[in-house]
């Protein structure tokens, strides 16, 4: 699942280098976290968070099929930083 909403997010941004997906899993969940630049964080969650709904419903729909359960979280290169 990590490749599959790298590969979205990439093909969404201007700076694709810049795009990084970290995954943590548990039993049953799996946490996605979607790092991108600030330029490009609007093209990743979209109007009205459309785009980030669309990723999150085809990464459920993956998570589905190995009885996961799957958050996906969409960060800026800047909210990183501060941690």
């Amino acid at each position: 699942m990590k490749e599959l909403v790298e590969m979205i997010a990439k093909a969404l941004v201007d700076t694709p280098e810049e795009v990084e997906v970290k995954e943590t899993a548990g039993d049953s969940i799996v946490i996605l976290e979607i790092s991108v630049s600030a330029d490009d964080v609007g093209k990743v969650i979209g109007k009205e968070g459309r785009i980030a709904n669309a990723i999150r419903t085809v990464v459920k729909a993956a998570a589905a099929k190995h009885d996961k359960k799957v958050t996906v979280e969409i960060l800026t290169k800047k909210d990183q930083d501060n941690e």
